[in-house]
Order: C-alpha cells, then structure tokens, then sequence
C-alpha cells in the first residue's frame, strides 16, 4: 500500500479489492510500527480512536452504493492546530491546551468529512505554529515532543507543519492537512520530499484553526503527488461565514482542481525565474538549473532573470503584522473554549508557560509571545501602515509588478535546502541562503512545491508562485513538472544522511 495515491486508493475500494477499514487498519499499523517505535519519526501526535468505527461507516455507505468522493474512505491527518469535535485534543502542541476539546469542527474539517474522508489523527508540530520563541526548533512542542525527518532522521523535518510533512513522506496516511503564515507548509514539505500547497489567503477557510496572523494564515494540503494535493484542495473550498475573507473565494474558487492535471500544462506558459530569491549554493542551484532545462524542454518560455522586486524589503514590517496580529486572533481563539481549559487568553499563556518552564521551556523561551503581549491593537495607526507597505512592496510593487513586466504566467524558485542537522542548543539552522516563502506569503498569493532532487540523498524542491487566484494554473505547471520528472522518492529512516549517493 506504500505510495499508494489517494486516486488509487479510491479505484482499489471502488473495485473491491481494498476497504477503507482495511486501509486506516494498515496506516495505523504503520505508524505504531514506524513512527511510535521503530525509526520514531515521531510525526503523528494523537490517532483517532474513532477511525476505524469512521472507515467501517463509509464501508457500509459504499456497499448501499454512496460514494461521496474520490476523498470517501481515505484517511487524512490533521496538523494538530485544527479543530476537530470529537475525542482528540487540538493543542498546537502546547501542555497549555492538554486535554481541550474544540467544541466545533474546524471548516475545512467539515467539508473533508462531507467528503468521505477519514481522520485519522493529529500530526506534531512546531509549538505554537512556530511563533512563540525566537530560537526555535523546527517539529518540537512540549506536548508532542520532536518531530525527525524520515530520509535522516538526525535531520529536521522544518515546520511548523513538521509532522504533516514527515507522516506523508513516511506513508503514515493518503494525505495530511498542514498551515502556513511564513513557509510553514512549503519549507516541511520540500525538506520531505512531497508537494505542498499555499493556497490563495481567502481560499481555504481559517475558522476553528488555532491562529497566529489573519493577514497570512491558511491551511493546504500536503501530499506525495500533484493529483492527490489538487483532490484535497478542492474538497476544502467554499464560502465560510465564520471567516469573512472567504466570501472573495466565491468567484473564483473550485471544487475540482483534477481538471488541470494535464501533463503538456507547461507547452506556451511563459515562466519566470526569480533568480534574485534563489541563493547562491552550487549544489541547489545546479538541481535548480537542470529544473529549468526541463520546462523548457516542455515547452515553457523561460524568462531568467525575472527578479522579484523588494522581496527582502519587508521583514520589520511582517514581524510587527505578526505580532500584533497574534496578540488579537489568539485571545478571540482562546475565549471561545471550554472552562475546564487552562488557558483563556495569551497573558494565560505566557504565565504557564513560566510556571511550567522545565517541561515547557527546556530549549527555547517564548519571546514572540511577550513581544505580542506587549503589542498595541489592530486599531492603531502604525498596525494599518505597516500592513499596507507589507501589501504594496509584495503586491503591486513585487510579484504583480515582475509578473506584468514580463508577462508572466508563474514564477519559479528553489523551495529552500536539504534538511538541516537538528540542534537542541543552538535551534534552527538558515535555510541555505534561498528565500522562496515569503513574497507570496505577506501577499497572500498562492505557491506550490514539487520534489525537484537530492543532495546527498535529502528531498530539495521546485517552487511555482503567482498572482492572487491562480492555482489552477500553478497546479498545472506543478503536474507538468512533476509528470516529466518523477522526482519523488520513498524515505530509508537512515539514522543519518547516507554521504555516499548524492543524486
């Protein structure tokens, strides 16, 4: 069943040779073996005890002859920020939200069950969505403890969605489900070999997911192929009164992305490099350039350089937009739960997390979270300025403005590097000099990575990004790409990475 796509999988049940119940048994066979002992890549945080009572449920649908979707009967895991109603917890890895209960579904989480899929269980993460210290480190929280990469597992699984990234490279489920404010689903999905989309801010809704930032959060989906991330995407669209930013979805999203899967997707598409963002590391950019040989080769015009204006010229202001944007989403989040739980508000937050250092804190503090408390409202005027210019210089004055320029149907970029060494003392390493999340990030424009090859056996992948809206196109390109190369490898859960078969 390993590599197995969510398509496959559907055609397996469909035709009888496969059940979902089978299918959930086998990946929480999987995980127990490979994730909780074995190699423990230590990805999945909390399974749902429910699973197999779901799987049997939609087993006995399929036999009165209902099937929802290609989704009916494929289990799905959860980044253990988004709500679910049932009896797992939703923490964002935190000892501070042990044992709260969501008292409603997350959106997308509704939309995915109507669509037949199962929910398998909740995947480690960054604590806090990797917001809360300043010397982190990537896919370790206090609840779930760390997360490793399943090529090397003395390497990082990035983050925050560090758990999502690893268990789909890992083959623990069909697909899993992560959150990105700032590269937190494109950087664990490139550094585990699978694709990941960022969708377009307002596609996807962000109601019951514990939040950092409203300006750039968003849930997409992370996946082992194109076909299965477009599957899950569309599944998840729609109009959400619980989050107002949805209603410009409504013109533009779609409920089936699969129609864009055509493999001669990239023949005339006029691709630009942001050769600007790419970095300066040989062995990334040697992948890099041969992945541009390829589009070519499919017959895209490639247009190099098509530098990306003021992509670096944002950063104090996204900090400040982050900040005080946390300090607001997280207090209206924190209200609406039960009484039993610990916390109410971030000042909650912050004082048992000092209460509980040691087991909270063994690494790195929670600097973000007292600099966010210290924060202003969003009323104020230096909130509205700082989050105009990170619009302007992202929007007009950046990718809008190379991608008018030039004429352009999509921009392309190295993902970032191969997977850093772990570090318990000195936290995360930089990610190789390249610069790929953060312009469509602040612009709330979509972005998707694709397996693109290895360095010394560790997953690097090939960016496409683009104007607001796009990712029927972006998704087209993707599966082009990926068609034509198949980049994609299985993880060995090597305890290091093997020096001796760079590709």
């Amino acid at each position: 069943m390993q590599e197995m796509t969510i398509l496959e999988l559907h055609r397996a049940m469909q035709s009888g040779e496969m059940t979902a119940h089978h299918i959930t048994e086998q990946y929480l066979e999987r995980i127990e073996t490979l994730d909780q002992n074995g190699p423990r890549v230590n990805s999945v945080i909390e399974t749902n005890p429910d699973a197999l009572a779901l799987a049997d449920a939609l087993d006995a649908e399929h036999q009165a002859g209902k099937t929802r979707s290609a989704l009916h009967g494929i289990p799905i895991l959860l980044k253990d920020n988004i709500d679910t109603h049932d009896r797992m917890m939703t923490t964002a890895g935190s000892l501070a939200l042990e044992g709260s209960i969501a008292p409603r579904d997350a959106f997308i989480v509704e939309r995915l069950r109507a669509a037949g899929a199962v929910i398998l269980g909740k995947t480690n993460l960054s604590e806090w969505a990797n917001f809360r210290g300043k010397r982190s480190i990537s896919g370790w929280s206090s609840r779930g403890g760390l997360t490793r990469n399943p090529y090397a597992l003395d390497r990082t699984a990035c983050g925050s969605s560090s758990g999502s990234g690893a268990a789909v490279a890992a083959n623990f489920c069909a697909g899993a489900i992560g959150t990105e404010t700032d590269g937190s689903i494109i950087c664990p999905a490139q550094t585990n070999g699978i694709v990941g989309i960022k969708p377009t801010l307002g596609l996807l809704s962000r109601s019951g997911i514990i939040p950092i930032a409203h300006s750039q959060d968003t849930p997409g989906p992370m996946t082992r192929s194109v076909a299965d991330a477009a599957i899950l995407l569309g599944a998840m669209t729609g109009v959400d009164a619980r989050d107002p930013v949805t209603r410009a979805s409504k013109k533009h999203s779609l409920q089936d992305y699969t129609a864009f899967l055509d493999p001669n997707g990239l023949k005339g598409a006029r691709i630009g490099v942001a050769r600007n963002m790419a970095g300066d590391n040989t062995r990334i950019l040697k992948i890099f350039e041969t992945c541009l040989d390829i589009l070519r080769q499919l017959g895209a015009v490639v247009i190099d350089p098509a530098n990306v204006p003021n992509f670096d010229k944002f950063g104090k202001t996204e900090g400040d937009v982050l900040h005080l944007e946390f300090k607001a989403d997280l207090n209206k989040y924190l209200k609406t739960l039960a009484p039993n739980v610990r916390v109410h508000s971030m000042q909650d937050v912050i004082a048992f997390n000092d209460e509980n250092q040691a087991r909270v804190m063994p690494y790195f503090g929670q600097e973000h979270m007292t600099l966010a408390q210290a924060k202003g409202s969003l009323s104020s005027q230096a909130y509205r300025t700082a989050l105009a210019k990170n619009h302007r210089l992202t929007r007009k004055e950046g990718i809008d403005a190379v991608m008018r320029k030039h004429h352009l149907d999509a921009l392309v970029v190295p993902s970032g590097g191969p997977a850093w060494l772990i570090d318990l003392v000195n936290g995360d390493s930089e990610n190789w000099g390249v610069e790929s999340t953060a312009p469509a990030a602040v612009a709330g424009y979509p972005h998707i990575t694709v397996p693109a090859g290895y360095i010394f056996g560790l997953p690097v992948g090939l960016s496409f990004f683009g104007k607001a809206w796009s990712e029927a196109t972006l998704i087209k390109f993707a599966y082009a790409f990926e068609q034509a190369t198949m980049a994609r490898k299985p993880p060995s859960f090597l305890a290091r990475a093997d020096e001796t078969r760079e590709i």
